[in-house]
């Protein structure tokens, strides 16, 4: 185990906030998981669900480990290879995805000969984060054409923010919102930002559009599910996501400072996605207001780390590819407690590292080892420049002895007894 702690590079404060997130998922996970373990006339064995979890954590950490061990720089052209792979991938999930949970969405594909059913949203965000700042780093040196960023940045993006739309509104709309964040601070500029979201919006109101004139069309069977989420958000009209929030407000109440244990839930038995999408009212409600803002401090906490990863990191495409994989994670987990107390819509994120689901695990971690591998970079720059620093100090030393042994010797030379020194007896004569 300690050879093995000491084999973990990079921050360790990312590493401590990640470990801590990821431990304390397991007490909610397997008290959430009572429900789901009695649909279907289920036992109502939980263990199951608790082994899953532990199973999607235990090889989210080895993706880490593995992923923090290369060069973040490779990345860098790995991702403008991905995005094709990426396009297949979202058109396969488009046409033949899968419907879990009862969701109306086709937004998994299910592994062939694996059983493992893959969100291919998660993937192309991630690729795609990588990408943009990829671009970002790369024309740092020159005046940026916008024509020429139209088709070299923003077309690959809206190829595959399109992809992901019809069957995810709020996947799509967070990685929108972080892209623009990316190339606010990639200091691309605002005039052209401000063209770009105003065609993202149009383009939205088309699509809109479109679903009205083809209500029918499985393309746009989602546009509905959008409308009542925000009709409902704004009104009280009833509605099963409605239901959903009466419950985790209830649940959150319910919770008051210190909670009502761990695995004393009663709102968990009615809450459908009490294991992913509002696990965060399950938390409250177990642990009380107490245990939720622990939670929202760890997260603040991992952000904190992930600004001074920035901040050190040796190269623009280094910083960037911190902000953009690290932020949107923060960003989730935030959206997914703002939904919970009722400050969002439904928007069907899950809590990053604590809710169950074995892709967005992955795909954090993923993304974690990537943030991880730019800072072991840093530590290994640091610790050629402390070496060299050592090496200097060493030579330095050794020429300083030398040149104090040259003196030593002349000196003594000097004051030698004029008897026995041959010298002398030339001069005498």
């Amino acid at each position: 185990m300690k050879q093995l702690i000491n084999n973990l590079k990079g921050d360790k404060g990312i590493w401590s906030f990640v470990a801590l997130l990821a431990l304390f998922s397991f007490m909610p996970v397997f008290s959430a998981s009572s429900n789901l373990a009695y649909i279907g006339h289920g036992t109502g064995n939980t263990l199951g669900y608790l082994v899953k979890h532990l199973a999607h954590i235990a090889c989210g950490f080895t993706i880490i480990y593995y992923v923090h061990k290369i060069p973040y720089h490779y990345f860098r052209s790995i991702s403008k290879w991905l995005l094709p792979v990426v396009w297949v991938v979202l058109a396969v999930a488009m046409i033949k995805g899968t419907v879990i949970g009862g969701a109306n969405a086709s937004r998994w594909l299910q592994i062939p000969f694996v059983g493992i059913s893959f969100q291919p949203s998660a993937f192309a965000a991630l690729v795609l984060f990588v990408f943009v700042a990829r671009y970002l780093s790369k024309t740092r040196e020159k005046a940026i054409d916008f024509l020429e960023s139209l088709k070299e940045l923003w077309l690959p993006v809206f190829i595959t923010l399109i992809f992901i739309l019809p069957s995810n509104f709020s996947t799509t709309a967070l990685i929108f919102s972080m892209i623009l964040m990316l190339v606010f601070i990639g200091k691309y500029p605002m005039k052209y930002i401000a063209i770009i979201v105003g065609t993202g919006i149009l383009f939205l109101a088309f699509f809109v559009l479109l679903s009205k004139a083809f209500p029918d069309a499985k393309f746009f069977n989602r546009v509905k599910t959008w409308e009542s989420r925000i009709e409902n958000f704004s009104t009280d009209k009833p509605d099963e996501d409605d239901y959903q929030i009466e419950k985790a407000k209830i649940a959150i109440a319910s919770g008051q400072i210190y909670g009502l244990g761990p695995g004393k839930s009663v709102q968990k038995n009615f809450l459908p996605q009490s294991s992913s999408d509002f696990i965060y009212a399950i938390i409250v409600e177990e642990y009380g207001l107490l245990g939720g803002l622990v939670v929202l401090g760890l997260y603040l906490l991992l952000l904190f780390r992930f600004v001074i990863a920035s901040h050190k990191a040796n190269t623009l495409f280094g910083k960037l590819v911190v902000i953009g994989l690290g932020f949107p994670m923060i960003f989730q987990a935030m959206i997914n407690m703002a939904v919970a107390v009722e400050l969002l819509p439904v928007t069907g994120q899950t809590l990053p590292l604590i809710s169950s689901g074995g892709t967005s695990i992955w795909m954090t971690c993923i993304a974690l080892g990537i943030i991880i591998g730019v800072t072991k970079k840093e530590e290994e720059i640091a610790q050629e420049l402390k070496d060299a620093a050592k090496r200097e100090e060493a030579l330095q030393k050794l020429i300083d002895r030398e040149l104090e042994e040259e003196v030593v010797i002349e000196g003594d030379y000097s004051i030698e007894d004029k008897a026995t020194n041959p010298m002398n007896a030339v001069l005498n004569k």
